[in-house]
């Protein structure tokens, strides 16, 4: 395995279907970025306050890589964005309330956080809604790929993290739900190790492994390589379980 040095970054870009997955890098893309998370982390969740200027960005964003889906026309449809260790996470000061029990957050650089997971809230098709998250996951597993990240952390509402464990992801909490203001959401940490996940995925899971671990490069829809029907029927289960519940709530 290669060992990436301090501060290497490597780019995320594969299709999925008609979906195009790529690490966000232009003024452009990360102008749509903004303008998406200001949608509907200020307009929609009140989470933050909202700006005249219509976008939404923090301190974060310096040191953090969003990922973006886009559809053909190269409208953003969703995103996420990842921060790796061992710059600050918004889990040891917005999101340290989630942090009970002592545990000492894990700093190594095969460490990451997840925050801002977001779906275009004017999307009301629930089928393509859950179609972009199992993708969003799929961009952030080939980003830990990449970058060679094992244990990734993330702060949601606290019933989602029993649907993600039982989409079969490992994630342990770190401690019990608390009251997140401003919208005193009732959130909860977790982490989520990505060798264990494999290690279960390989026997119980494998159709969704092969599906997470593939990709077909960025040549357009025609090129796009489509899931097997195993794959298929194992994605439709996780996007059941998912479906309505990441968009609204994952930080």
């Amino acid at each position: 395995m290669q060992v990436l040095t301090a501060g290497e970054e490597r780019a995320v870009a594969f299709c999925e279907g008609e979906l195009c997955i790529r690490t966000l890098e232009t003024k452009e893309d990360l102008t749509k970025a903004y303008q998406l998370r200001h949608r509907v982390f200020a307009e929609r969740l009140k989470w933050v306050p909202e700006q005249t200027n219509g976008l939404e960005s923090d301190m974060y964003d310096a040191w953090s890589t969003s990922i973006g889906v886009f559809a053909g026309d190269n409208t953003l449809l969703g995103l996420v964005r990842m921060t790796h260790a061992p710059v600050p996470f918004m889990l040891e000061s917005e999101f340290s309330a989630c942090l009970m029990g002592g545990h000492r957050v894990r700093k190594e650089t095969d460490t990451a956080e997840i925050t801002r997971l977001a779906i275009d809230p004017a999307i009301t098709d629930r089928g393509l809604s859950s179609r972009l998250m199992k993708t969003i996951f799929k961009g952030m597993y080939q980003w830990c790929l990449l970058h060679e990240v094992r244990y990734t952390y993330m702060v949601v509402e606290h019933r989602l993290l029993r649907v993600v464990q039982r989409m079969g992801w490992p994630c342990k909490a770190l401690g019990e739900p608390v009251a997140l203001p401003p919208a005193e959401v009732f959130s909860i940490g977790g982490v989520l190790d990505l060798e264990e996940f494999r290690s279960q995925a390989s026997v119980s899971r494998s159709a969704m492994l092969d599906w997470l671990t593939t990709t077909a490069p960025t040549l357009g829809p025609a090129y796009a390589q489509q899931p097997t029907q195993g794959q298929k029927s194992e994605m439709e289960a996780y996007a059941k379980l998912a479906e309505g519940r990441l968009s609204s709530y994952a930080t």
